[in-house]
């Protein structure tokens, strides 16, 4: 009994020995955020998107280096004149049922994502369809009511993926949602009908719901993740150290920016305050003390790096500090603000970068104009929430990264009809150039949307602080990631080989 009792006590010790990380074919990806929905009509989120994207694919889909590719549709055309599109579907495209993937699947989903009782946040964007018809079961044909050079990477978007029917669960991606726990992670296994499921390489992807980047990181380091949705903020030289190629930064077409509620005081009819709380921020120190991820100070909302977008800055931008400070105060005295009277509210949603960053701006708002700042920190669901509604914020987080890569896809959701307004902008002005930008092509829509950037920041509706990079750890047994400007990383071009 003694020689057995012993022996299973070794037993315990070198099972105790063996590493609890993630099996060697099992992708352990961090996703950020709670998703907001996983309707593809209903998401708007980064974290919802990204997810999706494994789950259903559209006619079209990005590669591993982000570039628009085939996907259900085998192959496509485009008239002339740019405004018709006309779809040929893989013969082999199917559900994750087995039953095949139709023109008619993707005519219901349009007009379920327009529909007005599904209340997409994103429909706006299918707003250039003029009609989209089935001409048979594999050949699909969507005409426009102008060119919209951008439209296949729109095609890209959940927002027009097939859709089953109503209380129809399939899947039309190269992964299916096995399981689901909520607030912790989602588990995918390979679609055993994808039309390309001979490439996949992994035999499962489990997507975690990482809220805190330093414990994200801390999981990183124990082997429970193979790619971090992000890094921790104000610690790149450390990371460099400690886990060397590991750290990928890449430019990344995205803007972050504070955005006030222009329907409530103290912000409304008042461009003085918020030019005043604006020029006050000092947005080198913010990126270089307090983010320190190798973001680029922003003064304006479009990101450069876009083809024929002029990058000149606002006058503000190239005084020193200084003079910033001392027209601030002017704007301050000229608002009427009393802020012995009254105190300002910015409202975020959880994040170690967003606490330091909503933290440190405080502080600037304190110290230059000598305005107290209640920070209000929220869970993503609850922030979104109230951030569309707009019933009890002041000043809240915004940003967006780009969805394709056209400057209208950022000044689009300052329209006053865009229900992604959380400003609420409303200005006949702006719409207008909007609006007639959407009329054109070339210099043409280039010059109107410059001048809808303008108008917005002549308004001083938002407050731009940072252009994105993206950053995440990519373990070295990771094959398959290549960086990119979208920052779109399919699971299924990815794989494991353990060094």
């Amino acid at each position: 009994m003694l020689c057995r009792a012993f022996i299973i006590f070794l037993l315990g010790v070198v099972l105790a020995m063996v590493p609890t990380t993630a099996p060697a074919d099992v992708l352990q990806r961090g996703l950020g955020p709670s998703p907001d929905a996983l309707d593809i009509h209903r998401a708007q989120g980064l974290s919802a998107f990204n997810l999706l994207r494994d789950l259903h694919e559209g006619l079209l889909t990005r590669d591993a280096d982000g570039r628009v590719v085939a996907g259900v549709a085998s192959d496509w055309s485009v008239s002339e004149d740019g405004r018709v599109w006309r779809f040929e579907l893989r013969p082999d495209a199917r559900w994750s049922d087995g039953s095949p993937i139709e023109a008619a699947d993707f005519v219901r989903g349009f007009e379920r994502a327009i529909a007005p009782q599904t209340a997409s946040p994103v429909a706006a964007w299918l707003e250039p369809v003029a009609g989209i018809r089935a001409l048979d079961e594999q050949t699909l044909e969507i005409r426009l009511e102008r060119p919209v050079p951008w439209f296949a990477e729109l095609l890209t978007l959940p927002v027009t993926f097939p859709w089953p029917g109503e209380d129809i669960v399939r899947f039309s991606g190269a992964f299916v949602l096995e399981r689901e726990v909520p607030g912790s992670r989602f588990e995918l296994r390979p679609n055993p009908h994808f039309h390309a499921r001979d490439s996949l390489r992994l035999a499962r992807v489990v997507w975690h719901v990482t809220e805190d980047p330093g414990a994200e990181l801390s999981r990183f380091r124990a082997g429970e993740l193979h790619v971090t949705e992000t890094v921790p903020p104000g610690r790149i030289d450390w990371l460099r150290d400690e886990v060397g190629p590991a750290l990928r930064i890449a430019p990344y077409l995205g803007s972050f920016y504070l955005a006030f509620n222009l329907s409530r005081q103290p912000f409304a009819d008042n461009p003085a305050l918020r030019e005043a709380l604006s020029l006050a921020i000092d947005r080198e120190l913010l990126v270089e003390r307090v983010l320190g991820s190798g973001e680029l100070p922003a003064w304006r909302l479009v990101p450069p790096g876009l083809e024929g977008w002029p990058e000149e800055l606002p006058a503000h931008a190239g005084l020193d500090r200084a003079a910033r400070l001392e027209r601030a105060r002017d704007r301050l005295r000229a608002s009427g603000f009393d802020a012995r009277r009254h105190t300002l509210e910015l409202r975020f949603n959880s994040s170690l970068a967003h606490r330091r960053m909503a933290a440190a701006i405080a502080a600037m708002w304190k110290q230059e104009l000598g305005i107290t700042t209640r920070l209000v920190n929220e869970e993503w669901k609850v922030f979104v929430t109230n951030r569309r509604q707009g019933r009890i914020t002041e000043i809240v987080r915004g940003g967006w990264i780009a969805d394709w890569a056209e400057a209208g896809n950022f000044l689009g959701n300052f329209h006053s009809a865009s229900p992604l307004n959380y400003a609420f902008f409303d200005d006949a002005r702006f719409d207008a150039l909007l609006d007639q930008a959407e009329q054109r092509t070339g210099r043409q829509r280039v010059q109107l949307l410059w001048q809808a950037e303008q108008r917005l920041l002549e308004e001083h509706v938002i407050i731009p602080l940072y252009y994105y990079v993206s950053r995440h750890l990519v373990s070295p047994d990771v094959r398959g990631w290549q960086d990119n400007a979208m920052d779109v990383h399919l699971s299924r071009w990815l794989a494991l080989e353990p060094n």
